[in-house]
């Protein structure tokens, strides 16, 4: 083994990181800090520095960090309208780069040798993460456990917990791998690799079924300033708290489950099971805002970057220089699209029923289809020709 005096540990307290911590300290007779990014876990995080302590961390870092993924990296997937392979929202992808640049901050200040995650050798995660270390620190060294120990399976992980007497919210009757923030919750592993199962009902923590959820359908107004959410029925609030809010808004209703299988970035196909009410509801509402505030060229042009985008936070790429220009296009793209829009939740539909802007395109005199006095219908007729120019010339030529 390389000699490591001090590793820093992205650790949750689940199965995989509260053996990692011990095997560390095995492995390198190694001193190992854990930290915990807080990006809205909730009652996760709860007793979690006692855990660490009690592991063997010799110290223990839980970072607040809520505000700032949701303003400054949600709120973009919200702009960009990044939706991987057309379901996928990126709960888990985009709190990666977060997470990893805060534990490289914590590894500087306290001289660590090292940083370690908990992901498989199997997964996106590990690349998001390492990705990210080498971006911002280009020599660090890290430690990826799954890639070195002899361990095969969650199952020998419980094993080894329940021998040394670490503590872990996971059996082998309910194995399945899950992952918690401001943003969503995913199911992954176990009784979920069977892609004909249905998913069951109490594995669920944020929303009610479609059949349980309320009979009376709720309205709900967001607002919007430069592609941004800013208020949600006319009371400002932060980006946090307005996620937080339409997480349980949308979770009575039903609103924001989805059951796909993508495609991981190492190449496997994975089936992955999503709880993410708040930005469901956001991402129908900014589309909604979008489409009366922004021009149509631009529309069409960020439309066809949403699968990059999308593609690049997926693999691990935030800090890449592609990712830097998309950026600021989307904030330049995001100008004007400002205003209000309203609506309907119902037993598991997000259906847009109004929008308004003081910076809205949409003009009823152009549209209406009753008479009006600024529209000739019969400059049509040149438009059409010109556009049929071509296709006209190659049927000539056809025949």
């Amino acid at each position: 083994m390389e000699q490591i005096k001090k590793v820093v540990l992205a650790y949750s307290g689940g199965l995989d990181t509260s053996v990692i911590l011990k095997w560390l300290k095995e492995q390198y007779n190694c001193e190992v800090i854990a930290y915990a990014a807080d990006v809205g876990q909730e009652e996760e995080l709860t007793g979690l520095d006692e855990k660490a302590i009690k592991t063997g961390a010799s110290k223990v870092y839980i970072e607040d960090l809520k505000e700032e993924f949701a303003r400054d990296f949600v709120f973009f997937a919200i702009k960009a309208n990044a939706i991987y392979e057309g379901s996928y929202l990126l709960g888990t992808s985009i709190a990666r780069p977060l997470i990893a640049k805060r534990q490289v901050e914590i590894a500087r200040m306290e001289n660590a040798d090292a940083v370690s995650h908990g992901s498989t050798g199997k997964g996106n995660d590990q690349v998001r993460f390492e990705l990210t270390y080498y971006a911002l620190e280009p020599n660090i060294k890290v430690i990826a456990p799954w890639r070195e120990w002899s361990f095969s399976s969650r199952g020998e992980l419980i094993d080894y917990a329940q021998k040394h007497g670490i503590d872990v919210p996971v059996s082998k009757e309910k194995p399945y791998s899950t992952d918690r923030n401001l943003m969503h919750i995913s199911y992954e592993g176990g009784i979920l690799e069977n892609t004909w199962n249905e998913p069951d009902e109490n594995m669920f923590l944020t929303t009610v079924s479609p059949e349980k959820a309320p009979d009376k359908p709720r309205y709900i107004e967001i607002s919007f300033e430069d592609g941004t959410p800013k208020a949600i029925d006319g009371k400002e609030m932060t980006p946090c708290n307005i996620i937080t809010h339409l997480n349980k808004i949308g979770g009575k209703n039903g609103v924001g489950r989805v059951d796909i299988v993508e495609n991981r970035f190492v190449g496997m196909k994975s089936r992955g099971v999503y709880e993410t009410p708040g930005c469901t509801i956001l991402h129908a509402a900014h589309r909604a805002m979008e489409s009366i505030t922004m021009d149509r060229e631009v529309m069409h042009l960020r439309d066809s970057l949403i699968p990059k985008v999308a593609e690049l936070i997926y693999y691990g790429f935030w800090y890449s220089p592609e990712m830097k220009v998309l950026k600021a296009f989307t904030d330049e793209a995001q100008s004007g699209v400002t205003g209000v829009v309203r609506l309907k939740l119902y037993k598991g539909n997000c259906i847009i029923v109004g929008r308004k802007s003081e910076k809205s395109l949409y003009m009823k005199d152009f549209a209406t289809f009753d008479k009006d006095n600024v529209y000739q219908q019969k400059d049509a007729g040149g438009f059409i020709r010109l556009n049929a120019l071509r296709l006209r010339i190659r049927a000539m030529m056809n025949k």
